[in-house]
């Protein structure tokens, strides 16, 4: 009897450390799933912020992380690990439930001065991701539209993996699109 549940307790572990160990490996981006069976595509957006600040600035607020040199706080979330004229292989670092897991994603991020940006997931919790940011110039600023989409893998097992990390995705966009808005906004002064 003992035996039996030393045997039961064994397994238990081996499997919540299994499932613990593939979670964070899909998350991170280590373990990704991209077998191209049962493909399902969403959008994500469309989501869209007027900035009080020309559009050149918010081109320049949103291509600093890439392109220009990095503030402290960028580099926490943003790696460039290869750098050309007008695009960039970086590495997005987005920490998750308190900061036990870490998002890390793969991207190509191509510049359209000063009109548009275009990312492409590399490696992430998915296997296929693009995303634009259109910048189109108004008499009060600049507006932005954020859209893309994201697809999984495996059917409707894929279709909820996704639905969960499209969640979170946007949220993160979300964030980061107030950031640029109030950054550029502080850096076009007063309106």
């Amino acid at each position: 009897m003992t035996r039996r549940l030393i045997r039961a307790a064994v397994l238990t572990a081996g499997a919540a450390a299994t499932a613990v160990g593939g979670y964070a490996g899909l998350v991170g981006g280590a373990l990704p799933v991209d077998i191209g069976l049962g493909r399902r595509v969403r959008r994500l957006g469309p989501r869209t912020v007027d900035i009080r600040a020309p559009r050149e600035l918010v081109f320049e607020v949103i291509a600093q992380p890439y392109l220009g040199r990095a503030t402290r706080a960028t580099r926490e979330k943003v790696r460039v690990l290869e750098r050309g004229a007008d695009m960039v292989l970086a590495a997005h670092t987005t920490p998750l439930h308190g900061g036990r897991f870490t998002a890390v994603t793969v991207e190509t991020v191509r510049f359209t001065r000063p009109r548009r940006v275009d990312f492409r997931l590399v490696r992430g919790p998915v296997p296929y991701v693009v995303e634009t940011f259109t910048l189109t110039e108004r008499e009060t600023g600049t507006r932005l539209v954020y859209q893309g989409e994201m697809g999984t893998d495996l059917w409707a097992v894929g279709a909820w993996w996704g639905a969960g990390v499209a969640r979170r995705w946007e949220q993160t966009v979300a964030a980061s699109l107030t950031t640029l808005g109030v950054e550029a906004e502080r850096r076009a002064g007063p309106p």
